[in-house]
Formats: C-alpha cells, structure tokens, sequence
C-alpha cells in the first residue's frame, strides 16, 4: 500500500531524471533528483512503498536506463501509467520494476489516494474510493525477473550450480 503521485502525459526522461544529474549515477543521487524537473517536491516526500500513476508515453526521450533507476531509488513499488515509451518499459522490466498498464486505474486515482497494487494478479485497488482495477498480469517468468530484481539478479539465479 502507498500513497499515489499522478503525473500527466509525455512524462520524459528529462523530467524523471534531468541530464545535470547523470554525472555522479550513485542510486542516492538519482533518487535525490527525481522527478525534479516535474515542478514537484517529489524527492523529499516520496516513500517506499509509493506509487506513480500517469497518463500516455511515459518513460517517453532517451533511452538512458536511469530513469527507471531514479524511480525505484526512490522506494516506488510501482509505476501504473495509460501507456509506455518502448524502450522506458523494456528498461523497467530490465532492472525489475514493476509498471502497469490500466487506463481505467489511471482516470480513477487521484494524486493522494491511498493505493494497494498486486503484481502476481494485476489487482490494483485505490483504498481511498474502494474502487478496484485490473491490469493485465505479467506471465510466469516475467514475475520471477521482477521478483529476482530485474535480468542480471534472474540470469544468476538461473544460472547457479553451472546449469
């Protein structure tokens, strides 16, 4: 359960994690940074647990796998969005955090509810209304890399022992 902060459409990379901040790439400074550019003290009083909701093509710009790092520094246990950049989504997937695609959720939860999301299932429920929502759940194996912490953590897993 976490608190949700709603970001509206074309929310770039730029605006997740500005380019003056890529020089010193500790997760810290990532998360110290985050969201900096959006006009928002999000930084500062995001905690873990959190959740981003937002409209289309977020994650939209560079390519650069940071911005996804900034959002899970910051302890976001989930991204919910209408949409995905394509490349922001694979880099999401990549290091294990998990980003849902439900329109529904999006029009339904406002900045400041209270918001429980299921990955195994897709469930998201906003606490605060009692609505419910659901995404589409990812498949098996997605979940495990999601659990392991993204495609490194999961490679070695399944790799243990020489197999």
């Amino acid at each position: 359960m976490g608190k949700a902060y709603k970001f509206g459409h074309d929310v770039d990379t730029d605006i997740i994690i500005p380019a003056r901040y890529l020089n010193n790439i500790t997760l810290e400074h990532l998360a110290a940074h985050c969201m900096e550019d959006a006009g928002t003290s999000f930084a500062q009083v995001v905690k873990a647990g959190d959740i981003i909701v937002a409209g289309k093509n977020f994650g939209c710009g560079s390519s650069r796998e940071h911005a996804p790092l900034a959002i899970q520094a910051c302890g976001v246990k989930a991204v919910i969005a209408e949409s995905y950049a394509r490349i922001f989504y694979r880099n999401s997937l990549n290091i294990g955090m998990p980003i849902l695609e439900c329109t529904e959720a999006v029009a339904g939860i406002s900045a400041g509810d209270e918001v429980e999301v299921d990955i195994q299932s897709g469930s998201i429920k906003n606490l605060t209304t009692g609505q419910t929502f659901q995404a589409a759940a990812f498949p098996p194996f997605m979940q495990e890399l999601i659990a392991a912490g993204g495609v490194g953590p999961y490679i070695k897993g399944k790799n243990k022992g020489g197999k």
